[in-house]
């Protein structure tokens, strides 16, 4: 018997000539996920990936920790490989259910088999019905419970067959990487970090740009940020994060500008500087963490006039959600309790009391030709700091 990783996806297989390119898209993902544990064999057969450990010195719930982070992946689960030999079967099948009932697992079970491989001499009733009496027999005090049993005894007939307990669900989605790149406008709040996994797992290549107000606000809400960008590159690979300076530019805004309209207008500017950085890597689109009406940025009227100031199509996957709903998630992908550390970022620190809630796009072009736009962008993106994130270091 041989102790391996059976590896699921799902969206993928609805791809048609091309489901070729999203597969590899996601065994390059699997690859770079598990750098650093490199002592494993990986293998692509029909719908299914495996993982084959060269020796024990693989860490195979590492592994697994790092696998259900992949998109694409639906679920992962470790399993006994054994010969196409209903003796063998059994065996692995009383090992297993041995291995479960010593650690109190239950007396319910039940025995649930799908039979790739239609050479094999039983069918999946057969299966089930044989392993299910043999089990009975060598553990009298087990029942058979079809609909709730404490464990079911997975057999998967393929080349070899397969038999496994624990089926551990990933995120499902796309394999990062396979449609595309975009740039990610981050803050240190909740909504942002969970609209860029969001978009990652479609399949976007992801990098973020945030923009620092020191002194206003302290390094610490720069490290914030990085920390995480750094939960993200666990789910969204090899990273860059954007650190781009904006004090110069709000007092400028504060100091030029009416002050309902700072901002919308602070609003358009990164978003000018996020389009530019875009266009430099190689990304074609920008995500957002707005969500429709929730601040006063978000209305539809201010949603409109940010729009134009960019060309580029701009992606906000959080638009038609609650706070509560965007939570949830950020709980689940562990951001949430770092984007709570009460450190201002620069939304925060210059904010205007009674911001404009219905711009009217003329009326803030006027105000924006008070600044010299192209000097107070060049110099930002001059003294941009790039930080390389890497979700194995």
């Amino acid at each position: 018997m041989d102790r391996l990783i059976m590896i699921r996806y799902g969206e993928i297989m609805l791809k048609g000539l091309n489901r070729s390119f999203f597969e590899n898209k996601l065994v390059s993902n699997i690859k770079e996920a598990l750098n650093g544990m490199e002592n494993a064999k990986l293998d692509k057969k029909r719908g299914r990936i495996f993982i084959e450990p060269r020796d024990d010195s693989f860490d195979i719930e590492k592994a697994i920790k790092r696998l259900t982070k992949v998109f694409g992946i639906v679920s992962v689960s470790p399993v006994w490989r054994v010969n196409n030999d209903f003796e063998e079967i059994k065996n692995c099948a009383f090992n297993i259910t041995k291995e479960l009932l010593d650690k109190g697992i239950g007396t319910t079970f039940k025995v649930e088999t799908k039979r790739g491989n239609k050479q094999f001499y039983m069918d999946t009733p057969e299966i089930n019905r044989e392993l299910g009496a043999y089990l009975l027999s060598q553990f009298p005090f087990l029942t058979v419970d079809v609909n709730n049993p404490s464990f079911t005894v997975n057999v998967e007939v393929r080349e070899f067959t397969y038999l496994y307990t624990e089926v551990i669900h990933g995120f499902g989605g796309m394999p990062v990487g396979s449609n595309g790149k975009a740039m990610l406008l981050i803050s240190g709040g909740i909504d942002s970090p969970v609209a860029g996994w969001m978009m990652a797992k479609r399949g976007l290549e992801i990098d973020a740009v945030h923009f620092y107000s020191y002194p206003y606000t302290s390094e610490r809400s720069k490290e914030k940020v990085i920390d995480l960008m750094k939960v993200l590159s666990e789910y969204c690979h090899k990273t860059n994060l954007y650190v781009v300076p904006f004090t110069d530019i709000q007092l400028e805004i504060a100091d030029k500008c009416p002050h309902d309209q700072m901002t919308i207008i602070m609003r358009r500017i990164m978003m000018k500087i996020a389009e530019k950085l875009a266009e430099k890597t190689g990304a074609r689109a920008l995500i957002t963490g707005e969500s429709l009406g929730q601040v006063a940025s978000q209305t539809l009227q201010a949603i409109e006039v940010t729009n134009a100031a960019v060309k580029m199509p701009v992606f906000r996957p959080l638009i038609g959600m609650d706070k509560n709903e965007v939570i949830e998630i950020a709980r689940k992908i562990q951001t949430f309790d770092i984007s709570i550390l009460p450190y201002e970022d620069c939304c925060t620190v210059f904010v205007a009391k009674h911001p404009e809630t219905k711009p009217r796009l003329d009326r803030i072009i006027k105000s924006e030709s008070k600044l010299d736009m192209d000097r107070l962008i060049n110099e930002a993106l001059e003294a941009t700091e790039i930080i390389n994130i890497n979700q194995n270091i």
